[in-house]
């Protein structure tokens, strides 16, 4: 039996207690009173009054509890707390246990499936899911849980103890869910999990495992990486890794034919030899501390440095828009690019933006006299948002890489034909186009017959850490 079940049945009573027994127990005392008081002088009115009182308490009662199935702490579709509901109990599980694990489990194609198939039998696949999770912990001797519907296709459950105690359950979890379907649909399941070795805060722990199930999304196994951080040091740790240039850089190459041309640089904040920040969470402490034209600028310093010594590749790095539009990052960064020569037209500055920056023409001329001094230029996630469109219209720039979106569906007929059409636009104005996560034969053969100039992925070349 679900944990939610049994403790919403707890929830009505009392409440219909709590409300109910004091009115009760005022007529009571009333009536007590009166026959204690004034026994000889009542009358039979006031035994038939009180008998009517008695019965209207009790009536009373019996309504209210009735009325509280209205008062709802779980989803009637798939039996699970609701979100408020669960971030209060769980709240309380925390206080109580020393060691307190969460679970995050997710309907990955959800919204495909709604679309597809329908609302109701989305509803269907999320009742089914719930249960078919409720089974899977019951078979590992794990019942009675608290499982939380927090939105969407997401899932959260609690488990008393360390995460190490879940980690194979959830990683087998993962690997019996690759052909799970409901009534022949097909349901993706993707899954995180943390502690409160993490931090004490729901809203943290929360936060942390959707971010951690980004990274897991394509992973079959559970990856546990250096987002167990306390959320509360963060910040400190972030701040400190800038300021005594502590960092790790990955790098992956991308083919132009058989040929390698080009190495993107993946970048992670230090903390330790064995902990890393990532830049899903290190990207929003920057922004939120004025630290990314700092960050922006001890990359390219490294990156110039490290270019001098490989002559014969590109390097792609990400550089925040707000940094190019800092007197100061670019002050910096036009002295460094001219005091080394031998950077000329071997750095790309990789651009992704989500607003449209209102004075284009002076941005434009910014990228151009960056473009004059050697530095290329590449614009990020092509056809993913509308940002992306208008700066291929509006900005003279080197390279656009396609969002990955089009790479996972690259063999859809409407989506080649869209691919082709940006393509000769790109190529039209004299604009390279890349593509990323190549993970298969079938996929690269499909990028070279639509011409993309470059090519990356998994499939081509790993991931590999620099000497940086």
């Amino acid at each position: 039996m679900f944990l939610p079940e049994i403790k919403e049945r707890e929830y009505r009573f009392r409440l219909a207690l709590r409300m109910g027994l004091p009115i009760f127990a005022l007529v009571l005392v009333l009536i007590s009173n009166s026959l204690i008081t004034s026994y000889d002088s009542l009358d039979s009115s006031f035994y038939i009054i009180s008998i009517l009182l008695i019965v209207f308490s009790i009536y009373f009662i019996l309504y209210i509890i009735y009325e509280s199935f209205d008062i709802r702490i779980t989803q009637a579709q798939t039996k699970t707390f609701t979100r408020e509901y669960f971030y209060k109990y769980i709240k309380d599980e925390i206080a109580k246990n020393k060691e307190y694990t969460l679970v995050l489990i997710s309907i990955d194609n959800l919204n495909d499936i709604n679309d597809r198939y329908g609302i109701k039998n989305g509803d269907i696949v999320l009742s089914e899911v719930t249960l078919w999770i409720y089974k899977y912990f019951k078979s590992k001797d794990i019942v009675n849980f608290p499982m939380g519907h927090v939105k969407g296709g997401d899932f959260i459950i609690g488990l008393k103890g360390p995460k190490n105690k879940y980690l194979t359950i959830l990683e087998l979890l993962c690997l019996k869910s690759d052909n799970f379907t409901v009534d022949e649909i097909e349901v993706k399941i993707v899954s995180a999990i943390n502690d409160t070795y993490f931090s004490k805060e729901i809203d943290y722990l929360v936060e942390n495992l959707f971010e951690q199930q980004i990274y897991n999304k394509n992973e079959k196994f559970i990856v546990q990486n250096s987002l167990d951080i306390n959320p509360n040091e963060v910040e400190s740790f972030v701040t400190r890794a800038i300021k005594e240039k502590h960092f790790s850089i990955t790098m992956q190459d991308i083919f132009e034919g058989e040929q390698r041309v080009i190495k993107e640089c993946f970048v992670k904040l230090k903390i330790s030899d064995s902990k890393l920040i990532y830049p899903k969470t290190y990207m929003k402490i920057l922004d939120k501390l004025g630290l990314m034209a700092n960050f922006d600028l001890m990359v390219l310093e490294e990156i110039i440095i490290y270019c001098s010594t490989q002559y014969d590749k590109k390097f792609a790095i990400n550089i925040s828009p707000s940094s190019l539009r800092n007197p100061n990052f670019l002050l910096r960064a036009k002295e460094l690019i001219n005091s080394n020569d031998d950077i000329k037209n071997r750095v790309i500055f990789l651009l992704n933006e989500f607003q449209y920056h209102s004075q284009i023409q002076r941005y434009n001329s910014t990228l151009q006299s960056l473009r004059k001094m050697g530095i290329l230029i590449a614009i990020e996630r092509l056809g993913a948002i509308h940002t992306s469109f208008l700066y291929l219209r509006d900005l003279d720039i080197d390279i656009v890489r396609f969002d990955s979106s089009y790479t996972k569906n690259i063999t859809d007929e409407n989506v080649k034909s869209i691919i082709d059409g940006f393509n000769m636009m790109a190529h039209a104005k004299g604009v390279k186009t890349w593509l990323k996560m190549i993970e298969s034969q079938d996929v690269k053969e499909e990028a070279q017959k639509l011409k993309i100039d470059y090519l990356q992925g998994k499939y081509l070349s790993p991931v590999e850490i620099s000497k940086i």
